[in-house]
């Protein structure tokens, strides 16, 4: 308690002195706290976009379909899954989709596009489609001549709400050309190009009589009550579902390029906090040593009355400790302060995209419990690491070598 005492009026008497390292412990601190909150906000919203868009939290294919796309490979024994699907309690919703490439035809141009067939009443449970709806409607089950293309597609092909199309397809087995005239029912705009400008939606039972494919279909997307629950790519629930010829993969599977940008972004923090936390032990080691030099004489002194070197040691690195629970404290409240206000705001990077992903929300950091007891742990062991080399000096100082010393720097 003497020394923890001693520490924190040595701190007081010399502010100005103490002010630098302070500041620096506060504001990496309080940085590196916001930039972790940032990231786990950005991860979170990546995830957000990537699965409620419309990709949903996992899918089942017949194997391999996601690397071929062959219209044949379509789900096999459907209504044994679809049942088990039912009693899964696991999952909270999941819709079927039967999917192609095809060719959409106006007078003014033709362009390709990827076409789903969709189930409207279970697809609104999964995805944002209806909602990304700016102009007409979103399907309903007995829309058969309808057809919802993106804004920049309708742009393209000079078409507006209403007006007719023609839809060209490849029918599964025999690969015939099967068409149909299409009115545009609805123009989406998910402001992500890949959707807005090559993806047009149709009812399933449509698709599924263009292609021949009677009531298979090509994929089940599903939607999980805890996203959490099922990030780990080895649980039971896919091998359970990865049988008869079929494949369950999670979003990790679906958008690799997201797990990737994940683990760009955590080594990110960590390069960065690792900077932070040198450029603040070198602060502190400077300011301690300044200290040390200007108190000389007060430590030829201690060391003339019999202080042991040890006790010597031990007072800068009381101080560097009290110093560093200070600038802990009010490093903490700034950083969580910084972070809640902007989780309030957002961070607006709608229209950004990265790994395949496009910001359609503003990003909110988020606060975690570590942000408040890994990071201030680093930061006082940094300070405590950092005050060894001055608190080594002072425990080698001669009565002799101080006084001399004292009257160079003082």
């Amino acid at each position: 308690m003497l020394l923890i005492k001693l520490g924190w009026r040595n701190i007081l008497r010399n502010k100005k002195k103490m002010l630098p390292a302070g500041l620096a412990i506060t504001v990496g601190l309080a940085a590196l706290i916001f930039l972790d909150a940032f990231v786990i906000g950005m991860n979170e919203n990546m995830i957000i976009n990537a699965t409620n868009t419309f990709s949903g939290n996992g899918q089942i294919h017949a194997r391999d379909f996601t690397k071929t796309f062959e219209t044949e490979k379509t789900i096999n024994h459907i209504d044994r899954l679809v049942s088990k699907l039912r009693s899964e309690d696991s999952i909270r919703n999941f819709t079927m989709r039967a999917q192609t490439y095809g060719m959409l035809s106006s007078p003014s141009n033709v362009e390709s596009v990827i076409l789903f067939g969709i189930c409207p009443e279970t697809e609104r449970d999964i995805s944002e489609i209806d909602e990304a709806v700016i102009e007409g409607e979103f399907l309903n089950d007995d829309d058969t001549e309808k057809v919802l293309i993106g804004k920049k597609l309708s742009e393209m092909l000079d078409v507006r709400l209403g007006d007719r199309i023609v839809l060209t397809v490849a029918q599964a087995e025999t690969g015939e050309l099967a068409q149909e005239l299409f009115r545009v029912g609805g123009i989406f705009r998910f402001n992500i190009r890949a959707m807005d400008r090559g993806t047009a939606f149709i009812s399933l039972k449509k698709n599924q009589e263009l292609l021949g494919i009677g009531q298979n279909v090509h994929e089940v997307a599903l939607k999980f009550h805890h996203l959490a629950d099922i990030e780990d790519p080895e649980i039971d629930f896919w091998n359970r579902y990865s049988v008869d010829g079929n494949e369950a993969l999670s979003w990790k599977d679906l958008v690799p390029g997201l797990e990737a940008a994940f683990k760009m972004s955590r080594f990110s923090t960590l390069i960065m906090g690792s900077l932070l936390f040198v450029v603040v032990a070198v602060v502190v080691m400077n300011t301690l040593f300044m200290s040390l030099y200007e108190r000389m004489f007060e430590f030829g002194v201690l060391r003339a009355i019999g202080t042991r070197p040890v006790r010597m040691a031990s007072m800068i690195l009381v101080e560097a400790g009290v110093l560093s629970v200070i600038g802990i404290v009010l490093g903490s409240a700034l950083g969580v302060a910084i972070s809640y206000i902007a989780s309030i705001t957002g961070i607006d990077y709608t229209g950004l995209e990265l790994a395949g992903v496009t910001f359609r929300e503003p990003i909110r950091p988020v606060t975690t419990v570590g942000q408040l007891t890994l990071f201030p742990a680093c930061v006082f062991v940094f300070t405590i690491v950092a005050a060894i080399f001055p608190a080594l000096h002072a425990a080698r100082l001669t009565p002799a070598e101080a006084m001399k010393d004292s009257q160079l720097y003082g």
